[in-house]
């Protein structure tokens, strides 16, 4: 049988702090340590450095640049009058609350953006600029876009004023031939497609309506934005079935450089009337008949029916005259226009 072992206590001395000669073996980290720790490091840095430079491509990152180096020429801009009450109430917010919402610009390289929508805050900082000298309105935030193409960049810029805004029918259908003139679509039809594609088809052929319009009086219109859709209606079927209207109408607003939206109204109105029917009555003010355009011809079934006991004055307009000696005038060309020209005639 074998002998067991006895076995004797641990030895207290191994229990105790190492020498320090033999500590100093530790106290210092493994060569692969260092190794992986600095392969980590610099890994963070790079995943860092990576997301950041994808978000400010993506246009995730907002960027402080400086105003002067913001082209607000890039893109043709879709507002043709910007209301001075509306800029003095975006210069009051931006003075007291600094600026909110980011522009959006396009990289054109050497430190110059183009800028895609965000007009109205840079003219606001500019002025605010001016105004005060302060260093904190020389400077916008802004998100940078890459659009693929230009047709992009007009699209950003319109669907931005349609949200925040909205455009009137005269300034969507001149964005229309203005990104056509630039070569950006090839036609009117693709254009008006692809740039108001989230619009209904009702309101695209309303827009489509304007462009004759626009091709006939921009640059001579000091109010276009005031054209109201009914009005621009009725003018773009006008300027249809009379080639020559649109050259009196030139003349007739040349002539009577009107200073309100209302004046100007009035004198479009009055150019509605063909000469030939202006010539038959020459006792009535020329702005009160000239709401009412000229008919285009219709098939029979889309004639309104002619009232009963009415004389018809003009094309759709029927005059009516009662027992008590009273006078109504009715019929589709009975406009909110040719009321308020009527009223005005009265009162004079």
């Amino acid at each position: 049988m074998a002998k067991r072992k006895r076995l004797t206590p641990a030895n207290p001395v191994y229990l105790d702090e190492p020498p320090a000669e033999a500590a100093g073996i530790f106290a210092r980290p493994a060569p692969i340590a260092d190794v992986a720790r600095a392969a980590s490091s610099t890994a963070a840095f790079e995943e860092m450095a990576d997301t950041l430079t994808r978000a400010r491509s993506e246009g995730r990152m907002v960027l402080e640049l400086p105003l002067d180096g913001i082209d607000i020429t890039y893109l043709v801009r879709d507002r043709v009058v910007v209301e001075d009450a509306e800029m003095a109430a975006l210069r009051a917010s931006l003075r007291a609350r600094g600026q909110q919402a980011p522009i959006e610009v396009t990289d054109l390289g050497a430190g110059r953006y183009g800028l895609i929508s965000g007009w109205r805050r840079c003219q606001a900082l500019r002025q605010l600029a001016d105004e005060t000298g302060e260093a904190r309105f020389t400077s916008v935030l802004a998100l940078l876009r890459r659009p693929d193409q230009a047709s992009d960049a007009y699209l950003a810029m319109v669907e931005e004023n349609e949200i925040r805004v909205g455009l009137s029918y005269y300034e969507r259908a001149r964005i229309v031939l203005k990104a056509v003139e630039q070569g950006v679509f090839e036609t009117r039809k693709t254009a008006l497609q692809q740039l108001f594609h989230a619009a209904s088809r009702a309101k695209r052929s309303k827009i489509g309506s304007f462009l004759g319009i626009v091709e006939a009086l921009d640059g001579v219109l000091r109010f276009p934005q005031a054209l109201a859709e009914r009005a621009g209606l009725s003018l773009s079927r006008a300027l249809e079935d009379d080639p020559a209207l649109s050259a009196r109408l030139h003349a007739a607003l040349t002539a009577a450089a009107p200073q309100t939206a209302e004046d100007e109204q009035a004198v479009l109105q009055a150019a509605l009337v063909p000469p030939e029917a202006a010539a038959l009555r020459p006792d009535v003010p020329p702005d009160l008949p000239a709401v009412v355009p000229p008919a285009r011809p219709r098939g029979p079934d889309s004639r309104p029916a002619r009232p009963d006991n009415g004389e018809q004055i003009a094309p759709d307009l029927w005059l009516h005259q009662h027992g008590s000696g009273a006078l109504t005038l009715s019929g589709p060309a009975l406009t909110a226009e040719l009321r308020a020209a009527l009223v005005r005639w009265l009162q004079q």
